[in-house]
């Protein structure tokens, strides 16, 4: 059954130890935050991100301020643990064969994959701004909330990444 209180009233709850309505946010953001997670990080350490993510909700959700959107508060968390992320040691590199062979596999990924290596190759301001506006289709005013800039500055960096992603989606297929 789907609880249909607001976001805010189940984190009320969720301070006072309701795991149930705990439960009806995880099933409620669960999808849209993995999809944030996936995209930001081009699809590495996601259900880690995505596990600590809900960890700092639970963790915090004495501190959660209820005159702000649970999904601001939410998708702050999440980029400030893919901002950490980013500054870890790199990963293994992928070997570029196998990328290939899930293409072969899988046609109808191939867009997707297309897409995750476009955005992957964003500098991190922008790939955030392009993730929670278009991907999330927030509104620019809380995408600004989320990332803690101006509107403006939001407004730059979207228009900075899309044009980079149509100069990228110009190239050869091999390079991003």
């Amino acid at each position: 059954m789907h609880d249909e209180r607001p976001d805010e009233e189940l984190m009320a709850l969720v301070a006072r130890g309701d795991a149930a309505a705990l439960e009806s946010l995880y099933s409620r953001w669960e999808r849209p935050l993995y999809q944030f997670l996936a995209r930001h990080t081009g699809g590495r350490d996601v259900d880690d991100l995505h596990q600590e993510t809900w960890l700092r909700v639970v963790r915090a959700s004495t501190r959660y301020d209820p005159t702000r959107r649970f999904s601001t508060w939410l998708f702050q968390i999440a980029l400030n643990l893919c901002r950490d992320w980013v500054r870890r040691p790199p990963p293994e590199p992928v070997d570029p064969a196998s990328v290939s062979a899930l293409a072969a596999e899988h046609p109808d990924r191939d867009a997707a994959l297309d897409v995750e290596r476009l955005l992957a190759a964003l500098p991190e301001e922008q790939r955030a701004a392009v993730v929670l506006r278009y991907c999330h289709d927030l509104p620019e005013d809380e995408v600004a909330v989320i990332l803690d800039v101006p509107r403006g500055t939001v407004k730059s960096r979207l228009h900075a990444a899309v044009r980079r992603l149509v100069s990228l989606a110009r190239e050869p297929r091999g390079r991003p």
